[in-house]
C-alpha cells in the first residue's frame, strides 16, 4: 500500500472514505454516520474511522490491516482549533495507518475539491455552517463552527428550528400566517403544532428530525410563502457574509477568487437561492466565480493526499473526472 492514499471527509451527519491509488483510481470506498470528535470524543471518533477505513479497503479487495496506505488525509467537522487538530493527529498517528498523516477541518477539503488550484473561499452548510479561504500567497482564514457561541447562523438544523418556530407561532397567533404551519405538522404526522411541541418536550419525537425540516423550508419558500422566503433570504445573506468576510481578510476582493459552495443544504437548494448568494458575493468581489461543488468533499481530502505523495496533475484530474456527480 506504499502508493495509496486513505482519504476521509467527516461531516456532522455523515462520513465518507476513499482509498485512492497514485494514478487517481478509486480502489475502495465506504460511508457511515458522522463521528465528529466534538460529539463522540477523540477515542470514539478514531475507533469509528478505523472501521470505516477497513470497510473501504475490504470493498476493494485490499488488505484491511495497518499500515493501510502511504498517506492518510483526514478532514473532519469539529476540528475548529489547533488543539483539536493536534489531539486527533496524535490519536490517529498512534494507530499506524500510514507513514504520513494530515488532519484538518472538513471545509478545507471542500475548498480543495471545488477550486482549480486550492485557493479561494469555501462555505459548507450541512448540519452546521462554516467558511474558510486560502489566498494565492499562502495566507488563510477560517471560522470556528460552534453554533451561536461562535456567531453562527444558518446550518441545516438551525434552519429546521426556524421553520418550526414560525410554524408554532402561526398556530398560536404570535406570528403571521404561513404555509409552514400545515407543512410542519404534516411532516411530523401530527394534528397540531402543539402536539409536536409536546412530543419534542417529552422526547417522544426525536429532536434530530428537526433537521429534516430544512428542505421543507426551501420547498415552502419556493412555493411563494413570504415567511419562509424571508428565512431563505436571511440564509443567502449569511452565506454571502461568510464569503465577504474571508475575501476582505485575504485581500481577494479585487481579484477573481473562486467561491465554492457545498454541504447538504447548499447542494440541495434551488438555482434561485444560489443566484441570490452569487449576486451578494459579486457586490464584494465583482470578478468572483461562484459555484456549487461538483464532487463530494472527500475528493478534496484525496487530492490533498495525492499532493502529499507527489502524484501527477493527470492523476488528480482523473480522480475529479471519475467522481464528478452525474
Amino acid at each position: 500500500m506504499s502508493d495509496t492514499v486513505v482519504a476521509i471527509d467527516g461531516g456532522n451527519s455523515k462520513t465518507e472514505v476513499l482509498v485512492v491509488s497514485r494514478d487517481g483510481v478509486v480502489l475502495g470506498a465506504s460511508r457511515g454516520p458522522g463521528v465528529s470528535p466534538q460529539r463522540v470524543g477523540v477515542d470514539g471518533c478514531v475507533a469509528a474511522l478505523e472501521e470505516f477505513v477497513r470497510e473501504a479497503l475490504r470493498s476493494g479487495g485490499l488488505p484491511a490491516d495497518p499500515p493501510f496506505a502511504a498517506h492518510t488525509s483526514a478532514y473532519l467537522a469539529g476540528l475548529d482549533f489547533p488543539r483539536e487538530e493536534e489531539a486527533l493527529h496524535e490519536a490517529l498517528s498512534a494507530r499506524g495507518w500510514s507513514s504520513t498523516l494530515d488532519v484538518g477541518n472538513d471545509v478545507l477539503a471542500l475548498l480543495r475539491a471545488g477550486s482549480s488550484d486550492g485557493t479561494g473561499v469555501a462555505v459548507v452548510c450541512g448540519a452546521g455552517i462554516n467558511g474558510a479561504g486560502f489566498a494565492p500567497d499562502g495566507r488563510s482564514y477560517r471560522f470556528p463552527a460552534l453554533g451561536k457561541v461562535s456567531g453562527d447562523w444558518g446550518g441545516g438544523y438551525r434552519l429546521g428550528e426556524e421553520a418550526l418556530w414560525w410554524a408554532v407561532r402561526a398556530e398560536d397567533g404570535r406570528g403571521p400566517r404561513t404555509a409552514l404551519e400545515s407543512a410542519v405538522a404534516e411532516y411530523f404526522g401530527a394534528a397540531t403544532l402543539l402536539d409536536v411541541v409536546q412530543g419534542l418536550h417529552f422526547e417522544e419525537i426525536d429532536a434530530a428530525k428537526i433537521h429534516g425540516l430544512c428542505p421543507l423550508l426551501f420547498e415552502v419558500a419556493a412555493a411563494g410563502d413570504e415567511v419562509a422566503q424571508d428565512v431563505v433570504t436571511r440564509f443567502a445573506e449569511e452565506v454571502s457574509l461568510l464569503v465577504a468576510a474571508i475575501l476582505r481578510r485575504l485581500d481577494l476582493t479585487t481579484s477573481a477568487p473562486e467561491v465554492i459552495l457545498g454541504g447538504g443544504v447548499l447542494t440541495g437548494v434551488g438555482a434561485s437561492v444560489i443566484a441570490d448568494i452569487e449576486r451578494r458575493c459579486l457586490k464584494v468581489a465583482p470578478r468572483a466565480q461562484v459555484r456549487v461543488v461538483e464532487v463530494n468533499p472527500v475528493v478534496g481530502a484525496a487530492l490533498f493526499g495525492l499532493d502529499e505523495i507527489g502524484a501527477s496533475d493527470a492523476a488528480k484530474a482523473a480522480l475529479k473526472a471519475a467522481t464528478q456527480r452525474a
